[in-house]
Order: structure tokens, then sequence, then C-alpha cells
């Protein structure tokens, strides 16, 4: 949905996005944009308050945490893993 390029990012696509909903896609034009201009306080602020909804919506802490649950599971099995073959070489 999100143009490839960032040279396509304008303050108008942002709100565009941000009245269509897509929050996300809004922000990361937003965070483009105070990169390029950090002095724009209309931008930090339109970036401030769509963190505020992103942060509010639920369901966006569980997107954030199954793949830190997959990681940890997987660092789990490859810990028990390695602890099997340190007793088989003892």
């Amino acid at each position: 949905m999100m143009p490839t390029e960032p040279e396509f990012y304008t303050q108008t696509m942002a709100k565009v996005y941000a009245e269509q909903g897509h929050y996300q896609e809004a922000a990361e034009i937003y965070r483009h944009l105070l990169g390029k201009e950090p002095d724009r306080p209309e931008l930090k602020e339109a970036l401030a308050e769509l963190d505020m909804i992103l942060s509010e919506m639920p369901g966006q802490t569980t997107q954030k945490l199954v793949p830190l649950f997959r990681e940890w599971i997987d660092l789990a099995f490859k810990y028990r893993n390695l602890q099997k073959l340190k007793q088989i070489t003892k």
C-alpha cells in the first residue's frame, strides 16, 4: 500500500493515510519527513498524535509480542539442545 520510494512521502500523503485509518503508514511518513526537517513542529505534533492513537489501539501490543515470543521459544529450544550436547560430550 505504501509507495516504496521515500522521495514520494509528503505531509499531504501522511494526512490522507491518517484520515483513512492507516496510522502506521502515516507515522512512517512523518518520521521520514522529520528526519529531513526536524525543526517542523507541525510534523512533530502530528506524529505524536499518531503515536498516541497507535499505542491505544487493541492488538498493537500483541502484534509486537508474537515475534518476540517466537524468538524466545526458539532460543529456549536451542539452549536446551546445547545443554544436552554438553552432557553428551562429558
